[in-house]
């Protein structure tokens, strides 16, 4: 690759032809060295030049929008800017009068900076800017110049995991089916007959990969596999709001923090196609734009995340705290906050288990999203996920049905969420209504509604997405920590048995509220017993068990 495709991209976008001139003449004067300095006349020739230097495998660190721009507002830009390169650092440049739009720009696309034009001196206005985003960027680069390949079967489960893994632990990538003339040409080129077991994952440094494990793939694609040490302040198990809320809220508070993710940070969360009642955010808030800024930010502080890690145990070590990985390897921290949420339970119904990846999916799988253009979609559960997930849906899809058991969905999904739903003309809500079997043979192709009076109704089905119950994280804690009859942990006053402590409580004082039945082991979000099963409420939990955890340190 030559000097000049190595450097990263410093885009200026504005419609004023001296303005621009100007932006790329100052950048050019400070940044001109290490970095391309581009610039376009237009939103539309903005994103033109970001799909080019995407396809040559460019880098683009920063990029400056102009707020007033015709047909496409900076605003507009930058949202498309983010589905291109999601690592690029982005500055909204405006008017003194235009303050408002830079705070919504803020709210809706998360603009990391907005500048005031004139931004004359520039040593001053200007500089000061683009050195934080860059300072920021290059903590976190984008890897849009090596692009990871996936190569697999349309409906293999297999390659569905793949692409599900690389997406919600945002890395992106390009996927071939087998049969693309582009697929053939990378196996050729990787000495790989086409009759390869699948999927087959070209890393960013050309190395092929055949079916690979997670942690492998985590590995090869640059997710952190291994801990750096064995010994830490605070280690958080468990990477969804709450895991990361404290992550964010132990590393900025000067605990040595680390956190364990078993397969992606972000959780049941992450995978809502928009959040509209999380606080500060009155556009909504996709899953994964939440979480991204969430892992962004605990980076930032100097959190240490693990991907691919399984937790198999916990112990008490005297006044340590012993966590066990599945390969073996422990690490030792001073405080550990349980945060390892729920999963979805799995339907019980006939050919649900062999059809799963081929058209029957847990959570969104919003990498699905494409092949639901057209089709009729079928959703199980009553609760905002599933909500979420039928307004999503009801925009490519002929037609999107909930199919819930109870008798209204009153009972478990927020008001504005029904009320959107009910807006939907392709989206229906089938009620006192569950699965009774599945049907297909490469792929799901039906399915059989059971009303709970008895009637049985077949209908057509390529797609059907199953949220259904709050299954907890706990089986890898065994009778090491009090936990209810479903499986969630007990805390707080919740551990007193007729008003006592509970047995083998070894301090001289009551357990904490999230504190667990192990003194320093904190439990925060959906696994915590009588739990509020909301984001915001998950996130708080994360804060305040620090808070309990730099307390117990303090004791200690």
């Amino acid at each position: 690759m030559s000097g000049e495709a190595e450097r990263a991209v410093l885009l200026s976008v504005d419609d004023d032809p001296s303005v621009s001139r100007a932006v790329a003449r100052d950048l050019r004067r400070k940044y001109g060295e290490k970095f391309r300095i581009v610039r376009a006349g237009s939103g539309a020739e903005g994103i033109e030049a970001l799909k080019e230097l995407k396809l040559k495998g460019a880098r683009v660190a920063v990029i400056l929008a102009d707020y007033r721009m015709p047909e496409m507002s900076g605003i507009e830009f930058l949202e498309q800017a983010m589905d291109i390169y999601p690592r690029a650092r982005r500055a909204l440049l405006t008017a003194y009068a235009d303050t408002d739009a830079a705070i919504a720009a803020i709210n809706v696309v998360d603009v990391d900076h907005y500048l005031l034009k004139p931004w004359d001196p520039p040593e001053e206005k200007l500089y000061p800017v683009v050195d934080a985003m860059i300072t920021s960027y290059k903590a976190e680069p984008d890897s849009a110049g090596a692009e990871t390949k996936v190569i697999g079967h349309r409906w293999s489960p297999p390659s569905f995991e793949v692409r599900d893994f690389l997406a919600r632990n945002a890395i992106p990538y390009r996927w071939f089916q087998i049969d693309d003339p582009e697929a053939v040409r990378l196996l050729q080129a990787a000495d790989l007959e086409q009759g390869v077991t699948l999927p087959v994952v070209v890393t960013p440094d050309g190395e092929a990969l055949v079916a690979p494990s997670a942690g492998r793939l985590a590995s090869a694609v640059g997710l952190s596999t291994t801990p750096a040490t064995d010994l830490y302040d605070l280690v958080v198990v468990g990477g969804g709001p709450a895991g990361l809320g404290a992550a964010v809220y132990g590393a900025s508070e000067g605990l040595r923090t680390l956190l364990v993710e078993r397969y992606s940070t972000g959780g049941q969360a992450g995978q809502s196609s928009r959040i509209e009642n999380y606080l500060g955010f009155p556009d909504g808030v996709s899953g994964g734009q939440l979480t991204d800024r969430a892992r962004r930010q605990a980076v930032k502080f100097g959190t240490e995340i693990l991907t691919t890690c399984d937790v198999t145990g916990l112990r008490a070590d005297g006044p340590a705290r012993t966590l066990t990985f599945g390969d073996g390897r422990e690490v030792t921290a001073h405080t550990v906050i349980v945060a390892t949420g729920v999963s979805y339970r799995e339907l019980a119904a006939p050919g649900v288990q062999e059809l799963t990846g081929r058209g029957v999916f847990y959570g969104s799988a919003m990498t699905e999203a494409d092949a639901c253009a057209g089709d009729d979609v079928y959703i199980v559960g009553g609760a905002n996920s599933a909500g979420q997930a039928a307004v999503f849906f009801s925009r490519v899809a002929k037609s999107v049905t909930l199919v819930i058991r109870g008798d209204s969905l009153d009972r478990s999904m927020s008001y504005y969420l029904i009320e959107q739903l009910r807006a939907i003309e392709n989206v229906t809500v089938r009620t006192e209504t569950v699965v009774g079997e599945a049907h297909g043979e490469e792929r799901l192709e039906a399915l059989t509604l059971c009303n709970t009076d008895g009637r049985l109704e077949r209908v057509d089905a390529n797609h059907l997405f199953v949220f259904i119950g709050a299954q907890p994280r706990t089986d890898w804690l065994a009778d090491t920590l009090d936990r209810d009859a479903n499986g969630f942990i007990r805390t707080g006053t919740d551990l007193f048995v007729e008003g006592r402590r509970p047995g083998g409580w070894p301090l001289d004082r009551d357990p904490w509220p999230l504190e667990s039945s192990v003194p320093g082991v904190f439990v925060a979000g959906d696994v915590r017993a009588e739990s509020i099963k909301r984001v915001a409420s998950a996130v708080g939990d994360g804060a305040m068990a620090v808070s309990l955890a730099h307390r117990f340190l303090g004791a200690s």
